[in-house]
């Protein structure tokens, strides 16, 4: 999603904002941690690392981004949650570790809806249906109408990925049907696409949009409420009349419940500002990256609503990661 250089440069501006002065009461008086549930190099790293660099010099300290992959983002999540509720141990949060997790395995060592309260939201990934350009198919009504002769395959990087669950639920509230082939990662599965080894891939703008934008790939559809200005012509499901069928990657950040709301206030004003500065929003409307500046309250009922949207539907659909 981002290269070396394009990091690289992004860090070296985030060097050169000045350094405000540390909040009201002392906080913070050492650096920050903000640990990702997942390896660096990919889009949850990248995206902590980056608004760390801004954060940080405006806090007056370092924030450090710390991984820890492992089931899911369990043991990121753990940790966090385990952590004193001081504003000094945060969470990269996400669909997964916030609103899937407790509907995927039958028992986890963290609760989300008590052991874990909302900072702030960086942002929320449209989800497309893609084929290759080549594909006769040009339409979701003739990739429907081809699924009824032959269920196609659909690559989505992961098993119980956002993207997975998103075609899982597409499936039913269109009516059709089609074999999942999960991957390590969207563009593994984009390269399996282009290569003739999958027959669609379920992929979010952040991994898809430079493919549409090549004319490398062909998108049927944007789960999403409105269109994509980076791909404009992709219809949405509601336009093709399958008006539920919403869905999106996202990311945000999370802390312990019981963290110092001057904390969490401050950690929110700023990533904010860092989601509103040129670079990011360079980067993040080139890749049609929504991002919303919610506050600490609209990011929890967000995820409230999620979790009563997705949880029973992962239910009914069987998907679990611990059977």
């Amino acid at each position: 999603m981002l290269g070396r250089r394009d990091f690289s440069r992004v860090l070296a501006g985030a060097a050169l904002l000045p350094v405000a002065a540390r909040a009201q009461g002392g906080w913070p008086t050492h650096p920050p941690r903000w640990v990702v549930g997942y390896p660096p190099g990919g889009p949850s790293d990248v995206f902590a690392r980056l608004i760390a660099a801004f954060i940080g010099p405006r806090l007056g300290q370092t924030m450090v981004v710390e991984n820890r992959p492992g089931g899911g983002a369990v043991l990121a999540s753990e940790t966090v949650s385990r952590s004193a509720p001081d504003g000094y141990t945060l969470l990269h949060t996400d669909n997964g570790n916030l609103v899937y997790n407790p509907a995927l395995y039958s028992r986890l060592p963290y609760d989300p809806d008590r052991d874990l309260t909302g900072v702030g939201f960086i942002g929320r990934f449209p989800l497309f249906l893609v084929v290759r350009p080549d594909s006769p198919i040009d339409s979701l009504a003739a990739y429907i109408a081809a699924a009824k002769q032959r269920a196609p395959t659909y690559g989505s990087p992961a098993v119980a990925s956002p993207h997975h669950l998103a075609m899982e639920m597409l499936k039913r509230r269109a009516g059709f049907d089609a074999t999942h082939v999960p991957y390590r990662g969207g563009p593994a599965a984009m390269q399996d696409l282009l290569s003739g080894t999958v027959d669609s891939v379920l992929i979010d703008c952040a991994t898809g949009i430079p493919f549409l934008r090549d004319g490398k790939a062909r998108g049927l559809v944007v789960l999403s409420e409105s269109r994509s200005a980076q791909a404009p012509t992709v219809p949405t499901s509601g336009e093709l009349g399958i008006g539920n069928a919403i869905a999106f990657g996202w990311q945000a950040m999370s802390a312990p419940t019981g963290s110092p709301d001057d904390a969490i206030t401050r950690l929110n004003t700023e990533l904010n500002a860092a989601m509103a500065s040129a670079e990011m929003q360079a980067r993040t409307t080139s890749l049609g990256i929504e991002h919303s500046p919610w506050s600490p309250a609209q990011l929890n009922a967000f995820v409230a609503r999620e979790s009563a949207e997705w949880r029973p539907l992962i239910r009914e659909l069987g998907i679990r990661l611990d059977s």
